[in-house]
């Protein structure tokens, strides 16, 4: 694959569930290297959207390439370079951790098996337990190492880091960080635990309402949305007619507006037309990720 070209493409992509579109003419390009944050309300289609990018949902509408080859017909050579961790872990619960890892390194020409055993060692997997008697916790690491092992080009992760422990959550931070370190591989990965996206990923995608609402730098997004404290000598409105608004709350003489749209011109109207003091505060992803959905 051209490094030029991106790892990921989704054209106009509609899944629908029945008569609900889970995902509706949604668009998003991944390039090659880095790490892409999935953020979304539960049940707002995360997993579809990783199911249909891996060719393991077939959607409606639209086309989806990875690696530069359709999702749903992908190759032998092309899903070697690809690591899954799902949800739910799906393990031999009848084997044992070692035999696992084992059986499927051999799926695999470019297996690391000393990777494996590190990852064993460090995350303290037990190698000769069977598989169903793990801990949650345990399972999902051990999801993890198999879908490392191989050193895929392309690491798609479904809420990896659920069931573990914070200091588990930081180890694995650690590893991703290394895997995409080097630029040519990338990572994407949905979770609900904005304090992690923000220490590893460079890109955010916000999925809202079936589509990608946002697409693009964490410090784009934090620099983009902002919350306003106004305060006035006179009363203000019942409510803010400006552009870009997103949250409003106005008690008499002072406000908070949420907006995504900060412009010298919004500040000089705001100040002119209500003789309003402006303090403009920063948001962290946590904040504007509520703000984002606070009217749904």
């Amino acid at each position: 694959m051209n490094q030029a070209e991106n790892v990921l493409e989704m054209r106009a992509v509609s899944k629908l569930y029945g008569s609900r579109p889970v995902l509706d003419r949604l668009d998003l390009a991944i390039s090659t290297g880095g790490i892409v944050g999935l953020l979304g309300k539960n049940g707002a289609g995360k997993t579809t959207l990783l199911r249909c990018a891996l060719g393991l949902a077939k959607p409606q509408h639209g086309t989806v390439t990875i690696l530069g080859e359709p999702a749903w017909n992908l190759s032998a050579s092309a899903k070697e370079l690809i690591g899954y961790v799902p949800q739910t872990p799906q393990l031999y619960h009848w084997m044992r951790v070692q035999h696992i890892i084992d059986y499927t390194g051999s799926f695999y020409r470019r297996w690391n098996a000393q990777l494996a055993r590190d990852l064993v060692a460090d995350w303290k997997i037990p190698p000769d337990q069977r598989a169903g008697t793990l801990s949650v916790g345990e399972a999902q690491k051990l999801a993890i190492v198999l879908a490392l092992a191989h050193e895929p080009d392309f690491l798609l992760l479904d809420e990896p880091v659920a069931s573990l422990d914070p200091a588990a959550r930081r180890e694995f931070l650690k590893v991703v960080l290394e895997i995409a370190a080097g630029g040519s591989r990338s990572v994407l990965f949905s979770t609900h635990i904005t304090s992690d996206l923000e220490r590893v990923a460079n890109h955010v995608a916000i999925l809202q309402n079936g589509q990608i609402s946002f697409f693009g730098e964490l410090g784009e997004l934090k620099d983009q949305i902002k919350r306003l404290r106004l305060i006035s000598t006179n009363t203000f409105p019942e409510r803010f007619e400006l552009p870009g608004i997103l949250r409003q709350r106005i008690e008499g003489n002072q406000a908070l507006v949420t907006t995504r749209t900060i412009t010298p011109e919004l500040l000089d109207k705001i100040e002119t037309s209500w003789h309003a003091t402006v303090e403009i505060q920063d948001l962290n992803l946590e904040e504007i990720f509520l703000e984002l959905h606070d009217d749904e």
